[in-house]
């Protein structure tokens, strides 16, 4: 049986060395995750197979840390969390939803079942104006005439190229199945077709790793660029999803691609489907408290992980059939369903809501490190997202008689996200302007 690790003092510098640990004794040592947040720490520790928190404040942390292990009766590492668990046993990917420098914070997560990295415009935003990580490189880009956007996308280019190069284990050992990581285009092309594909085509160039998914939001303009991207060889992520139509038209538009692309070997060419949930309930519960009424309080919380159970339902009825079959045949990979919006904005709400409840073969779970962190403490492992099906059906149903327009709800959704993302865009741009002035770089 593991021990619980103590933990009196703040952890030293040493304490987050990512290099390979000394020599285990025959012991077994416990499985701690150092959480660090400036000068204080929070420590999750595995007594047995449950893990145990204990916040000195909130968890607002940049990234996990792993620290010890457990050893097999042979002594060598077997570091086992839940995150193993839900990939070996549920066939679900859970990725990590975060990205900063350095990038070496990614490898104690990768021990602990990371399998992939999703990054977007507010992420970039909040790493490189919060860090001087950044600042070497940034002074160089600008020295070297570089003006404010070009900069910004060649310290964006530096972080993926990095972390796929982590993530190329994984990806090699599932033959491309798995070890992506995720960056955007340029938000302010959300209603541009063309623009997206030579954006796409641009950074994928640019990226230049067989890992690397370039996201393309599901705007109805884009729409014909993911189709477009697809069938030029290039893998997408398809981000912001927030409604069933739109969802089949992405799988439409995925298909589409790889028939149209030509080549005798699709497995090469992937892709996933980025399905916001959190962000659902968000918006549905507030038309809920407006209507008032016992019954439409009583379905707080539950509209965006039945959409989600629909969503599973739709992909395995697109993913069959004699269309798809032909290009199997071909190599072809299906298109997974990716959970985004993971963490939980309601604070009434279980820690886990929107991770526990989707777990199911073929899926991914990109998960912010609050999600993460609740997920590895006292997440369940199990099949749950075609668990009750027709419970999800009806709570759809009771919204709609309600009054609750699901088309309203994904289109209002998807103008908030794409204008956040742009507004994040540009006050990274602007972040960035003063900190050339800061670093008395010439202003560009």
């Amino acid at each position: 049986m593991a021990s619980i690790s103590k933990l009196s003092t703040p952890p030293t510098a040493s304490h987050f060395s990512t290099s390979s640990p000394s020599q285990p004794s025959p012991t077994i040592r416990s499985l701690c995750l150092f959480l660090p947040n400036n000068t204080n720490t929070n420590a999750l520790c595995l007594s047995s197979s449950k893990l145990s928190v204990r916040p000195t404040r909130p968890i607002i942390t940049p990234s996990l840390l792993v620290r010890c292990s457990q050893t097999d009766g042979n002594g060598s590492h077997v570091k086992r969390t839940t995150l193993h668990d839900l990939y070996e046993k549920q066939g679900q990917s859970p990725w990590y939803d975060n990205l900063c420098r350095p990038v070496t914070d990614l490898l104690p997560l990768i021990e602990s079942g990371v399998r992939g990295v999703t990054s977007n415009p507010a992420i970039f935003q909040k790493a490189i104006s919060t860090s001087n990580a950044y600042n070497e490189q940034f002074r160089e880009l600008v020295q070297a005439g570089k003006d404010i956007e070009s900069a910004y996308w060649e310290l964006v280019v530096k972080d993926i190229q990095d972390a796929c190069k982590l993530f190329e284990p994984i990806y090699d050992e599932t033959d491309g199945g798995d070890g992506y990581v995720s960056v955007e285009v340029s938000p302010g092309l959300a209603d541009d077709t063309q623009g997206t594909i030579e954006a796409a085509k641009w950074l994928h160039k640019k990226v230049q790793r067989p890992n690397v998914y370039i996201k393309i939001p599901a705007t109805a303009p884009c729409i014909p660029s993911i189709k477009e991207v697809i069938a030029s060889g290039i893998s997408v992520n398809v981000t912001l999803i927030f409604s069933l139509a739109r969802y089949e038209g992405v799988i439409d538009a995925y298909l589409d691609g790889l028939e149209a692309s030509g080549l005798s070997d699709l497995s090469r060419v992937t892709s996933v489907a980025s399905f916001f949930v959190s962000r659902v309930d968000t918006l549905v519960d507030k038309m809920l408290e407006k209507i008032g009424t016992p019954e439409a309080l009583d379905l707080r919380g539950k509209a965006a992980n039945a959409q989600a159970a629909l969503a599973y339902q739709v992909y395995q009825k697109k993913f069959s059939g004699p269309r798809w079959e032909a290009l199997v045949k071909k190599g072809a990979k299906k298109q997974r369903l990716l959970w985004a919006s993971t963490s939980v904005k309601n604070p009434a709400y279980p820690d886990t809501l929107y991770v526990a409840p989707l777990i199911g073969p073929d899926t991914v779970s990109t998960m912010p490190d609050q999600a993460l962190q609740a997920f590895i403490d006292h997440g369940t492992v199990g099949r749950t997202i075609d668990a009750n099906v027709s419970e999800a059906e009806g709570i759809y149903s009771a919204l709609e008689k309600l009054g609750i327009e699901w088309s309203y709800v994904g289109s209002q959704l998807e103008l908030e996200g794409v204008d956040s993302f742009k507004k994040s865009f540009d006050s990274l741009l602007d972040s960035l302007q003063e900190k050339a002035n800061s670093l008395n770089l010439v202003s560009l």
